[in-house]
């Protein structure tokens, strides 16, 4: 029996740019900039399009946009490869997108690929095409673009961040090459959820190396097909997966108790400031092939609820450690991860944020909407002024310390305390500090009721 894949190099192209969207509709993820009402989808739409830089990490979609727009646009649509073109190539292009617009009033936007690539003489040779409209640039980089492109040319540029796509996003692009691969080879292939999955979960946010495991796990397979009725058959096991993949990140269930006991030791690791056993956890999950954001999301909340105002840079460096990820990814990405797991971990910790808010949304469930006092109402019409809307406010920083002793709160809440500071950490100045203030509101308060 021959192999339904030998002829696999006579079938197309990759799986990877087989399953590439074609339209708007079909585009999985970037929904921040592809959303409905979002800048970039209608301005594809209307076609009205903008020189913009699209950054990111690979397989997140940056040439699948610029693959979108070109099969929607009116405008002269022409692909280049910084790689393999230079500055000679590019005048002949301007030449011929000033022609266009001259004689038929045609519009043309330029794709560069990998465009960090281009060194500063070959970036300035845009700058003028681009500021006078001659040409519309659109250019894709993995790299920062503050570091990678000239400031003019960046300058000139809206800068539009691609982000990892999700596990989900993952999944829905994988059932899509499943389609495909059955149509190319008339195979009734059968992949499992779990399998594509984890197939999801390995990619680490990146479309092209999850549909290029796919295709591999499927040309790679042998002994596994079924002939009958008319219909061959093909059914991915976790023993095929596995030859790609490998075991590990078979067995890392997300939504069973593995998953829930990991995540909740890592947690409570880090809230008993065992910056080891955070550590051991942390690289647990992600050897299991747990989706980094995950973790990373759940550092964030952990910042804000667990160590809170005991030391406000917690959140700072989750914040950080999430933003570091998404643009380096990994192998190396664990770093930025693990940094800010030995920082939450050892960080003073205080949960006054959440016990604080929780206070404050009882009393606004207690009391309902009280009444803005007067004079913190913006009088923004000679009308509001009438009725007496500011009168009384005192701007803080025209005072000494910039600070000054007033109520803030609506009448029938003055002198509640919402917020109380622990004495750990950097709380302990702000408990000091408060304490202070309301020492001075008192003895304010006080001299008004003698007058």
């Amino acid at each position: 029996m021959s192999d339904l894949f030998d002829a696999a190099s006579d079938r197309g192209a990759p799986l990877a740019d087989a399953a590439r969207p074609a339209t708007l509709e079909e585009v999985v993820g970037q929904e921040h900039i592809l959303g409905p009402g979002k800048m970039l989808l209608e301005s594809i739409r209307r076609d009205t399009l903008f020189s913009m830089i699209l950054w990111g990490p690979p397989g997140t979609g940056k040439t699948t946009i610029a693959h979108v727009i070109a099969g929607t646009t009116g405008s002269i649509f022409v692909p280049f490869s910084a790689v393999l073109g230079g500055v000679k190539e590019v005048r002949a292009i301007v030449d011929e997108a000033r022609e266009q617009k001259k004689h038929f009033g045609r519009r043309t936007i330029l794709f560069v690929d990998e465009i960090h690539r281009f060194n500063k003489a070959q970036q300035d040779a845009f700058l003028p095409h681009v500021e006078k409209g001659t040409i519309t640039l659109i250019g894709a980089t993995t790299e920062n673009p503050s570091f990678a492109l000239n400031s003019p040319l960046l300058s000139r540029c809206r800068v539009l961040v691609l982000t990892p796509l999700t596990v989900d996003h993952l999944v829905a692009i994988l059932r899509h090459g499943i389609r495909i691969l059955r149509a190319r080879y008339g195979l009734d292939l059968e992949v499992g959820d779990r399998i594509l999955e984890a197939m999801a979960l390995a990619a680490a946010g990146d479309a092209r190396r999850a549909l290029g495991a796919l295709e591999l796990v499927a040309t790679t397979m042998s002994g596994r097909r079924l002939e009958g009725g008319g219909e061959r058959r093909l059914v991915v096991t976790d023993a095929d997966a596995e030859k790609i993949l490998g075991e590990k990140a078979l067995r890392y269930d997300r939504s069973g108790e593995e998953h829930y006991n990991t995540t909740s030791a890592f947690i409570k690791s880090m809230r008993g400031s065992d910056p080891d056993a955070a550590l051991y956890y942390l690289a647990r999950m992600l050897e299991a092939g747990e989706d980094p954001l995950f973790i990373l999301r759940r550092m964030m909340i952990f910042a804000a609820e667990d160590v809170g105002m005991a030391d406000p840079q917690a959140l700072v460096q989750a914040t950080s450690a999430t933003f570091a990820f998404e643009h380096v990814g990994l192998p190396e990405g664990y770093l930025p991860m693990a940094q800010a797991a030995i920082y939450l971990a050892t960080a003073p910790k205080s949960n006054s944020a959440i016990a604080s808010y929780r206070r404050a949304l009882g009393s606004v469930r207690e009391h309902g909407a009280l009444a803005v006092p007067m004079h913190l109402r913006n009088p923004v019409t000679d009308l509001m002024k009438e009725q007496g809307y500011g009168d009384g406010y005192r701007y803080p920083h025209d005072l000494p310390g910039h600070w000054v002793p007033e109520d803030y709160l609506p009448d029938g809440l003055a002198g509640c305390r919402f917020y109380e500071p622990s004495e750990i950490g950097y709380e302990k100045t702000i408990k000091a500090r408060l304490d202070r203030m309301t020492e001075i509101r008192s003895r304010a308060a006080d001299k008004e009721g003698k007058r």
